[in-house]
């Protein structure tokens, strides 16, 4: 078994509590859904926001979904690049599988699909990986 990472990433729509840890909630449930993830399966997980989101760490919305007690949380900003995407979160989770790392499914949402167009499975796409 190896350890692979699922990228995601989300835009919010304003710099506030509820909004972080909503998309932060949406994105984590749509990563884990599409690879059929388990918590116990879950090795580690860093979150990061761009520069403009500073109202919650999104790590929090892991709270909310029960099962997660035990795996190490971080969160930190991404780089303040010039041009580079507002009110987003991103998420690298770090999980034990069998799953080849084609296999794994990314997951893009609202105006964070922009950011890997080559990766974010089309709308409604379901992993074959996990089920």
């Amino acid at each position: 078994m190896a350890v692979r990472g699922i990228r995601g990433a989300i835009t919010v729509t304003e710099n506030e509590r509820e909004a972080i840890l909503e998309g932060t909630r949406e994105l984590l449930e749509a990563m884990v859904e599409a690879n059929g993830v388990v918590a116990d399966d879950i090795a580690s997980c860093h979150f990061t926001t761009s520069p403009d989101l500073n109202a919650e760490f999104p790590a929090e919305a892991t709270r909310r979904l029960g099962g997660w007690k035990y795996v190490p949380l971080i969160c930190g900003h991404e780089m303040n690049v010039p041009g580079s995407m507002r009110k987003c979160v991103r998420i690298l989770l770090h999980v034990n599988t069998e799953a080849a790392p084609q296999d794994i499914q990314h997951i893009y949402l609202r105006d964070a699909k922009k950011l890997r167009t080559d990766l974010a499975p089309a709308e409604g796409a379901v992993s074959a990986a996990g089920k």
